[in-house]
């Protein structure tokens, strides 16, 4: 029989770092209000500035969760002029009926323009997850960032794949849903919105018996398959676990329409005919120079891992010779390589040395 391991105590409050952040306003070329967050350590940089992009429904402020070492941090302390894009999915912006079109023609160039204007640079490098990876990809293999030259994607890129579960769920689900209400949240699980939104709460409380935290649960429901869906429990020490409960809110389901249309075609596709963004993003080369390194959680519930298995072919593909990468994550899932309690030894290390390649 093995051995019941003695449970871990409560990690210490983080130390205090020494950051400067800055928010700067910046408007997207639709008009749309965005924020980039600067971070500078003590010292200045001593490399150039990385780019850094959330995913849906969440906020720039997702990098920093109450560890005592964030991916901020290591970002800082190797020397990389920090900037921190709240597109126009974050919850710290007012909520709009985005798609994955609008961020990428409109939040993404205007946010590299103006860090390259701020910093004196003519090139920047990213770090993008989840949604704003997607979009800042169809950005990028567009043409609209020639002044990227890396990026590091996690967990999907160009070409989604969801557990089966979750193409039910997109498929068939959100559209009922979407016929009453505008967005989904999971801030829910802790202050729900209406009858609607305590029916659905009531519903993942009885189907996602996994922790107490009724927010956790409801994001398993939101944007996943599984028991958690976007990061393992063992993972999450006790104040990140709890610190999430307001690092989630409203995801438009304009979000999810897009995204069942992707999931359907194997590879993203735009809804909305603007003209600088092709109708989709597997049928040509991506028209852009960057080094592209992609990761994946072996363990992804979210998107599972094929997502960036079918991106790196489609890349090796069409671009032969070049210096791309694919790293499979053994054990990780989908937002604990930024917030897991060893993440700072995992995973950081792995995306520091890709970028500075």
């Amino acid at each position: 029989m093995t051995a019941t391991p003695e449970p871990t105590p409560p990690a210490p409050p983080p130390p205090p770092r020494d950051h400067v952040t800055e928010v700067r306003p910046l408007t997207a070329l639709d008009g749309r209000p965005l924020t980039l967050v600067h971070v500078q350590g003590r010292q200045p940089p001593t490399r150039g500035p990385v780019l850094v992009v959330h995913g849906a429904g969440v906020r720039a402020e997702l990098f920093r969760p109450p560890l005592r070492r964030t991916f901020v941090d290591a970002l800082v302390d190797a020397g990389w002029d920090v900037w921190l894009l709240n597109w126009r999915a974050s919850i710290d912006l007012d909520p709009v009926p985005w798609t994955l079109d609008q961020a990428a023609a409109y939040d993404h160039p205007a946010a590299v323009a103006h860090v390259l204007e701020a910093t004196g640079a003519d090139r920047l490098r990213a770090v993008v997850h989840c949604q704003g990876s997607t979009s800042f990809m169809m950005a990028l293999s567009a043409g609209l960032l020639p002044q990227v030259e890396a990026v590091v994607s996690n967990a999907v890129s160009l070409h989604p794949v969801v557990p089966r579960l979750s193409v039910f769920k997109i498929a068939r689900l959100a559209p009922v849903i979407s016929r009453f209400l505008p967005a989904i949240s999971p801030v829910w699980g802790d202050r729900p919105a209406g009858p609607l939104s305590r029916l659905i709460v009531g519903f993942v409380r009885a189907t996602h018996p996994e922790c107490r935290n009724t927010v956790c649960r409801m994001v398993s429901f939101t944007y996943g398959t599984g028991w958690p869906a976007l990061w393992s429990h063992a993972h999450l020490d006790e104040a990140t676990h709890d610190w999430i409960r307001g690092e989630f809110a409203e995801v438009p389901m304009t979000f999810f329409a897009q995204m069942n249309r992707c999931i359907r075609a194997g590879q993203l596709v735009s809804t909305e005919g603007i003209e600088s963004l092709p109708p989709a993003f597997g049928d040509r080369a991506p028209r852009t120079d960057a080094r592209i390194v992609l990761l994946a959680g072996e363990d992804n519930r979210c998107f599972l891992a094929e997502s960036q298995e079918r991106t790196y072919d489609f890349l090796a593909r069409h671009r032969p010779g070049r210096d791309d990468r694919l790293h499979l994550l053994p054990g990780y899932g989908h937002l604990d390589v930024f917030l897991g309690r060893h993440a700072a030894t995992d995973t950081y290390p792995l995306i520091l040395e890709e970028l500075a390649r």
